[in-house]
Order: C-alpha cells, then structure tokens, then sequence
C-alpha cells in the first residue's frame, strides 16, 4: 500500500509540474528526479509496513524505471517497444520472461546501450540484487556508448538496490563531476545522491541514543 501512495503523491507531483508550464526534457527530468527519490525512500525507509493486509509478492521487486530511461536516452528510440514490453512483465510479477525479452532483443541488436541497460536492470529485479550477469550487461552498455551517463548510473542504481549505498554514491559523484551544466538528466543524478546521502530512517536516532550499559 506504501508504494500505491507514493506513486499517487508523484503522479500528482508531476501533474502540478506540468500546470506550472514545464513540459519537454525538463518535465521529463523532474519526473524521473520524483521517481527515484520515491525509490531512494524505498531503499531507507519502509513503505511496505503493514498497515492493511500484506500485499501478494507478485511483481514486488519490480522498480518502474521508465521516466529514468526517458530522461537519457528520449521517449522514441528503437529499444523503446522492447523496454516497454519487457517492463510490463516485471510489472506483472513474470520477471524471468522480463529477462528473457531483453536478452533475445540484445542477441538481434547487440550495439543497443539502452537495450543492455534495460537488460541489466531486469536481471536486477530478478534476482533482487546485482548479479554478476547484470554487471556485465551495464559493462557491454558502457562499451556500446563510451562516456555516455547512462550506463554508469544505472549501475549506481543497482548497487544502492543491492545494498551498497556507499558505491552508488560514489559513482553518481563521478558521472556530476563530468556532466555538463545544462544537462536535461543532471537534475535526476543530483536527486539519487541526495536520496541516498541522507542519514537512514532511525541512523540518526541509534546515533544519539546513550550506549546501553554493560551487565556485571
């Protein structure tokens, strides 16, 4: 139920974004920006809590990535119908044919980067967490388009969905230290640090809190 709010508080955001006259890469940006701040509260916080009955794990793991991938690469490009498909099986909880779409697709298209990205996050749904597999899909998507920001931010968002918060952070770091300051996605790279910089839900609290004493 956590995830229904939140993506109905950003959905609403993005309505508001639009009356407020952005439109173009900007809105798409700024969508992609809420989205991943929804994930980096997914990965702190706790919005699956019970407060009602416990959803069903079907399609639980699955991270809706379509804005993020919009605000690289554009809404029209060849991978796109692959991508959509293969994402609505994710969606549906079918993860291992969400894989199996995009590992088809890269076999037709191999110098596809956002086809190997798209390949590279399935895999990550799958086995909810980065897998040597993934690892190498992100390092074929980085060999079709060198120096392209894509392919190591999507790489940082498997490793903070793995975990390693630290990592991702560090190669976000990386990709803003070279991003030009007019870049459409630089909002959304901005946003995964800060996300992911913040102190976790009760850090602060456990950090303030006096040492227990030792028994005698």
């Amino acid at each position: 139920m956590g995830w229904l709010i939140l993506l109905v508080l950003i959905g609403a955001s993005i309505g508001g974004i639009r009356l407020l006259g952005v439109r173009g890469p900007g809105l798409t940006a700024s969508a992609a920006a809420l989205l991943l701040g929804g994930a980096g509260y997914a990965l702190q916080g706790s919005p699956d809590l019970p407060g009602a009955p416990a959803e069903t794990s079907e399609g639980r793991n699955f991270l809706p990535l379509t804005e993020a991938r919009h605000a690289f690469f554009g809404s029209f490009t060849a991978a796109e119908s692959w991508l959509r498909m293969s994402e609505a099986l994710a969606r549906a909880g079918n993860s291992a044919d969400s894989v199996g779409i995009l590992e088809n697709a890269v076999k037709r298209y191999p110098g596809d980067p956002e086809l190997w990205i798209g390949l590279g996050n399935a895999l990550v749904d799958h086995a909810r967490g980065l897998t040597p597999a993934a690892e190498l899909a992100f390092r074929r998507a980085e060999q079709a388009a060198p120096g392209h920001p894509a392919a190591p931010f999507f790489y940082g968002l498997a490793l903070a969905r793995s975990g390693d918060r630290e990592g991702a952070v560090r190669q976000w770091k990386e990709i803003l230290a070279k991003a030009p300051p007019e870049a459409a996605w630089r909002p959304l790279v901005e946003q995964g640090v800060a996300a992911l910089s913040a102190p976790a839900p009760g850090a602060r609290e456990r950090a303030q809190s006096p040492p227990e004493a030792s028994p005698r």
